[in-house]
């Protein structure tokens, strides 16, 4: 299958750029700067992403670009249009203040295969602290906005190299995605072949292929990637898959039984395992949320391994690992970011081989895919959640009292959500207890000192950067009042406006 490689050099938007490319039905790839794949036969262009590093510092990332140059086509973005002048004889100089927001191109060169199409004065978005001041040998000046001279350029070949100072894989690039499919389909020549149902046809006989006659052993979570796991494979295989899904007792309210029902509908051979007792006894006064974390993954294994044990003739464990999964884990750096439950290898007792099916999908793609399935619209459309579950929304200590107070708050919140016809609008939402924060109120005619609900909404399309939800201030109203008269140690409601980045979407 064709493909675009995107090399990252450590953007924050990099997975964007991915996203935007899967968009136009073309299959990609992210690789480290320095990995390109030796495997380049179906490769039809290459992206160089963004950095936080100035090409010029002594430990910036370079790359030998005369490997790629000349056999495909270039797009090198912010950092990558750069290295790109840097490396043939070119100018990168710091811009003295950094360069971070909406600007509007001007002396558009339409005659440039980027800009086919384009508006004029179509509106960018920056984010730079060095600017091109000279442009690599035999460039052209593409385009330009008021501060910053050098904002576009092309380098005409057989296999034209193009370079952009903004960010066309964010959403304030008004046509950053015209400029993508430009490259993409038009420059690159992409056939435009991946899609849900192609994934679909072509996993379904992967899959059959890959297992044959073996047992699948797969771990559910509830969550929309296991779900869509689940279904792929008991269309490929049937009766050969067995799921098991641990009850860790950090779910939402009645998740356990709603979680096993739909399941059932599904026509799924699930085992419900009741292991909350283990998880809250490990996890009793634990505050750190990385340990929380490896606490909780420590135990699952341990449940989910004594279960699958009980399946004597499994040779395959299935996971709802997802392409975000595999990036975020592990920085190009190495350093990890965050842990990830359902990354970094299986215990050696088990004895399994690994199953992903969805391990190159985003999660707007595994939904697509569900549909395509489909799964019922409630499954697909259910906002992302912890795999640590509510362990990650108390912060302090775990308690069952603590979890009972988030359990009531979060599914007043969500309730109240659906009958205001916005659950759909919002890409994920949660009410946050802060268990070790207590503030005064007063209820009847007595002072209280109890804890605040913290309510958490984002609207996003990847993840990887989201905007506080804009709830209508009456529904918020009714939110607070329902979650204060009726979930008893809670005396104060507030809500989060905070934007990823800084801030992350879950508070830990």
């Amino acid at each position: 299958m064709q493909k675009i490689i995107i090399l990252d050099f450590g953007s924050q938007t990099t997975q964007l750029i991915g996203r935007r490319v899967r968009e136009l039905n073309t299959f990609c790839e992210i690789f480290p700067y320095n990995k390109f794949p030796d495997d380049d036969k179906d490769v039809i262009g290459v992206i160089l992403s963004g950095s936080p590093l100035s090409v010029y510092q002594a430990d910036a990332f370079h790359i030998d670009l005369n490997r790629i140059r000349g056999r495909f086509p270039i797009l090198g973005i912010c950092y990558g249009a750069q290295l790109i002048s840097h490396s043939y004889g070119g100018k990168v100089e710091n811009a003295g203040t950094r360069e971070y927001g909406r600007q509007q191109l001007q002396n558009v060169d339409y005659t440039c295969p980027l800009f086919k199409g384009f508006d004029e004065r179509s509106q960018v978005w920056m984010s730079h602290g060095d600017s091109i001041t000279k442009l690599p040998r035999g460039a052209i000046l593409a385009a330009s906005t008021e501060t910053v001279a050098n904002a576009a350029y092309y380098i005409p070949e057989s296999q034209p190299v193009f370079g952009t100072q903004f960010h066309p894989e964010v959403f304030h690039t008004l046509q950053g995605t015209l400029l993508l499919r430009n490259f993409v389909v038009d420059v690159c020549g992409s056939r435009q072949e991946w899609s849900p149902e192609k994934f679909v046809e072509t996993t379904v006989a992967e899959l059959r292929e890959q297992i044959g006659r073996d047992r699948v052993i797969l771990g559910l979570s509830g969550g929309v990637d296991s779900s869509v796991v689940a279904a792929l494979l008991n269309r490929a295989i049937g009766s050969q898959l067995t799921c098991i899904f641990v009850d860790h007792g950090m779910l939402r309210k009645n998740e356990f039984n709603n979680v096993m029902h739909d399941y059932e509908g599904l026509g799924l051979n699930v085992i419900g395992v009741d292991a909350s007792e283990k998880f809250l006894n490990d996890l009793e006064g634990v505050k750190e949320p990385e340990q929380k974390r490896k606490i909780i993954g420590r135990d699952f294994v341990e449940v989910f391994n004594a279960e699958a044990k009980k399946i004597t003739d499994a040779k395959w464990l299935a996971q709802g690992t997802i392409y975000p999964d595999r990036i975020e884990s592990l920085n190009i750096t190495g350093k990890v970011i965050k842990s990830h439950h359902n990354v970094g290898g299986l215990p050696r007792e088990m004895h399994l081989q690994l199953c992903e099916p969805i391990k190159w999908l985003f999660k707007d793609e595994v939904r697509r895919v569900g549909r395509s399935l489909g799964m019922p619209e409630h499954l697909i459309a259910r906002h992302p959640f912890p795999g640590p579950g509510l362990a990650v929304r108390i912060l302090g200590d775990i308690t069952r009292e603590k979890i009972r107070i988030l359990q009531e708050a979060d599914a007043i919140y969500i309730n109240a959500l659906r009958e205001a016809g916005l659950y759909d609008e919002i890409w994920q939402a949660g009410a946050i207890l802060l268990s070790e924060v207590r503030s005064v109120g007063v209820m009847g005619d007595e002072r209280t000192y109890e804890n605040p609900i913290a309510l958490r909404a984002v609207t996003s399309s990847d993840a990887m950067t989201a905007d506080w939800a804009h709830i209508p201030y009456e529904v918020l109203a009714k939110i607070s009042n329902e979650i204060i008269n009726k979930v008893k140690g809670v005396n104060r409601v507030c809500y989060d406006i905070s934007s990823k980045p800084p801030s992350t979407i879950e508070w830990e």
